[in-house]
C-alpha cells in the first residue's frame, strides 16, 4: 500500500515489467476506485477486475470534494487496515490510499470537472457539487494510474453514467465497466453506510429493494403504473423518508417521456433514520 502518487506509478511500472518478463506481452491495467470500508460488493468489483486484466490497482480515498458541508465526511467509515488485508486475500498488492493533502496539495482545487446538467438532477439535486467532485477525483485517478479499464458498481447508477460519459467526452482511452449490484440475502443492496442501520432500520431499508421489485412487476403497464406500485410499497413503511423515486432513460439519464416504452432505470434514494441509502433497478416499460 502507498499514499504516494510517484510510488504507485513506480509500482505499476514494476508490475508491468514483471508481467512482460513473465510472458504477458501487453499486460492490461485495471483500476477499481473505492472510498474504502470494503464489503462484498467492492470485492465483486475486484474479482471482475481480476478477470479483465493482468494488473489490478485498487484506490481507497474518501474524497472531500464530493461531500457537502452537512454530509458525513468526518464520520464516513474508515477501515484501511482491514481493507488492505481483505485485498491481500484476493492477491491485490497495488493499493493506492492517498490522503487529501496527497491528492490536493494546495487545498482547494482550482480546476474541476463539471458533471453538467445531469449532475444537478437526482443525487446532484440533493447533494450539490457531489458529481463535480466525484468526476474530478476519478479524472485524477485515471491520470495517475493510466489504466486500460476501470470498474464501478451499478448501484451508483448516476455515477456510472457520468463516469462513462466523461471518459467518452474527454477521450480517456479507458474502458469503463459496471458490475451488478451485490445484495444481501434479504435483498438489501450492500453499502458502506449499512453499518449505520440498527435492526429496525435495516428492516425498514428492505422496502427500497421491495419498491424497485414492485416497479419492475408493474412496468408492463407503463411508467405511471410502475411508479405507483413502488410508492405503494413505501407508503406502508413509516421508517422511510423518501428523497426521490425516478424513472430515467439509461442512455441519457433524463426522465422518460409520457408513453415511453423500452428499457428504463428506476432509481430511489431515501433516509432510514439518519442514514441515506440509494438503489436502482433496470425495468422494461410497456
Amino acid at each position: 500500500m502507498t499514499n504516494s502518487i510517484a510510488d504507485i506509478r513506480s509500482r505499476i511500472a514494476d508490475a508491468h515489467r514483471a508481467a512482460v518478463a513473465g510472458g504477458i506481452p501487453d499486460p492490461r491495467v485495471v483500476l477499481v476506485p473505492t472510498m474504502g470500508a470494503l464489503h462484498d460488493g467492492h470485492l465483486a468489483l475486484v474479482d471482475y477486475a481480476l478477470e479483465l486484466g493482468d494488473i489490478v490497482v485498487v484506490s481507497i480515498f474518501v474524497n472531500p470534494l464530493q461531500f457537502g458541508p452537512k454530509e458525513d465526511l468526518a464520520s464516513y467509515p474508515r477501515t484501511l487496515d482491514q481493507d488492505v488485508a481483505r485485498l491481500a486475500e484476493r492477491g491485490i498488492s497495488l493499493v493506492f490510499a492517498p490522503t487529501a493533502s496527497d491528492m490536493y496539495p494546495d487545498g482547494q482545487v482550482g480546476t474541476r470537472v463539471s458533471a453538467g446538467e445531469v449532475g444537478t438532477r437526482l443525487e446532484g439535486r440533493t447533494r450539490p457539487g457531489h458529481f463535480d467532485g466525484m468526476l474530478t477525483v476519478v479524472a485524477k485517478l485515471f491520470h495517475i494510474v493510466s489504466p486500460h479499464a476501470a470498474v464501478f458498481g451499478e448501484k451508483d447508477g448516476q455515477q456510472l453514467f457520468l463516469v462513462k460519459r466523461m471518459a467518452r467526452d474527454l477521450n480517456f482511452p479507458i474502458e469503463v465497466h459496471g458490475v451488478q449490484t451485490v445484495r444481501a440475502d434479504d435483498g438489501l443492496a450492500l453499502s458502506s453506510r449499512n453499518v449505520y442501520l440498527d435492526d429496525a432500520g435495516r428492516r425498514s431499508a428492505l422496502s427500497l429493494s421491495a419498491a424497485l421489485a414492485a416497479a419492475a412487476a408493474g412496468g408492463d403497464l407503463g411508467v405511471d403504473a410502475a411508479t405507483a406500485a413502488a410508492h405503494s410499497v413505501l407508503a406502508g413503511e413509516p421508517g422511510i423518508e423518501l428523497d426521490y423515486l425516478a424513472v430515467v432513460d439509461p442512455e441519457t439519464f433524463l426522465p422518460v417521456a409520457d408513453g415511453y416504452s423500452g428499457s428504463a432505470l428506476v432509481l430511489i434514494a431515501a433516509r432510514v433514520g439518519t442514514t441515506r441509502l440509494i438503489d436502482n433497478r433496470s425495468i422494461i416499460v410497456g
